[in-house]
């Protein structure tokens, strides 16, 4: 071929025909199309259109045509470092979005190393608070230990002197003896008759009546009052009775009994301080009842009582007397407002 038919933007026709590349476009003058016969007279691939309607020709490869697309000839992008192991997610969460499914042309597909590397969620970790005395402030620490240190004491000393009392004569009982005596009686009295050879078989009574100075000036003498009945229903049907309803009056009565003879006359010191415990007991009893009535004031005191043996279970054998025996002490005076007096009537 000639020179005319390689350099000239000439292209062939139907038939072998060859037609210049007009202003027109190329086309034929029966407006036919150009070789590939499309509608819009397209000269070949990779021409383009002007705005004139002209066709221009691509410029020339300079080397083999890649067949890959561009998507995929694309180098990824450096990579800076490694990304950090992340939590497992599920399918759901780690198939691509629409938005990163499609690369930048619209056309292909992303690719892993283009996607951005999950972050790792980092664990919170629980902070430890201070509890008990430690959350307390400064000034309330220092409360609390020393608030701490007196019930310590006194625990240790409470415990201490009731050891010294059960426990078996010696040097510090024979020194400090009084000292003991008066912490332990008679709130916190030690005794064995729990495990006694001999328990305690009776019913003990004890009773008190009172003489009554009324408003009128008149002198009046009311009934007995059986205070052990009233401690009994107290008590009975009452999940925790109270320490005053359960032995109050009777270790009393057991402390009078204890410090006097069989005629009434106290034996030492501690005799006085029972029959003292004893017109108190009554004063608050009476006045409980209202015994003295309106206007009316407990000038003396009686006590009494009444004792029945407890009848043994029949395949003993034993037999006791079923009669009581009563024992009555003499007139104590009291004033009119609870105070014991010294003496007997």
């Amino acid at each position: 071929m000639d020179a005319y038919d390689t350099g000239s933007g000439a292209r062939q026709g139907p038939g072998g025909r060859e037609h210049p590349a007009g202003p027109g476009g190329g086309g034929t003058g029966d407006g036919t199309g150009g070789a590939s016969g499309s509608p819009e007279g397209a000269a070949g691939p990779g021409a383009v259109r002007g705005a004139s309607g002209e066709t221009a020709e691509p410029p020339p490869a300079s080397g083999p045509a890649d067949p890959r697309s561009p998507s995929e000839t694309a180098e990824p992008p450096p990579v800076t470092g490694l990304a950090e192991p992340g939590p497992v997610r599920d399918a759901a969460e780690s198939r691509p979005s629409a938005g990163t499914a499609e690369s930048a042309s619209g056309t292909g597909p992303a690719t892993a190393a283009t996607a951005e590397p999950v972050k790792p969620v980092e664990p919170v970790m629980p902070v430890d608070l201070p509890t008990g005395v430690a959350a307390l402030s400064p000034r309330y620490q220092v409360g609390a230990l020393v608030a701490l240190a007196v019930v310590a004491a006194a625990v240790c000393a409470h415990l201490g002197l009731v050891f010294l009392h059960v426990a078996p004569s010696n040097t510090l009982t024979k020194q400090h003896g009084a000292a003991v005596d008066e912490w332990v009686f008679p709130e916190f009295e030690q005794n064995w008759k729990l495990f006694a050879p001999n328990p305690l078989q009776q019913n003990i009574s004890v009773q008190v009546r009172a003489e009554v100075s009324t408003a009128d000036g008149e002198i009046r003498t009311t009934g007995w009052y059986d205070l052990s009945a009233e401690d009994g229903r107290a008590i009975d049907g009452n999940p925790v009775p109270s320490h005053t309803q359960q032995n109050e009056l009777r270790r009393a009565w057991d402390f009078f009994v204890a410090t006097h003879d069989s005629d009434d006359r106290a034996v030492g010191l501690r005799g006085t301080l029972s029959e003292s415990y004893l017109r108190r007991i009554a004063v608050l009893r009476l006045e409980r009842n209202d015994a003295a009535g309106p206007g009316g004031v407990v000038e003396r005191v009686q006590y009494r009582s009444r004792t029945t043996n407890v009848e043994p279970p029949s395949w003993s054998g034993e037999k006791v007397s079923d009669r009581p025996t009563v024992r009555e002490l003499p007139w104590w005076t009291v004033s009119g407002s609870g105070d014991p007096r010294e003496g007997a009537a």
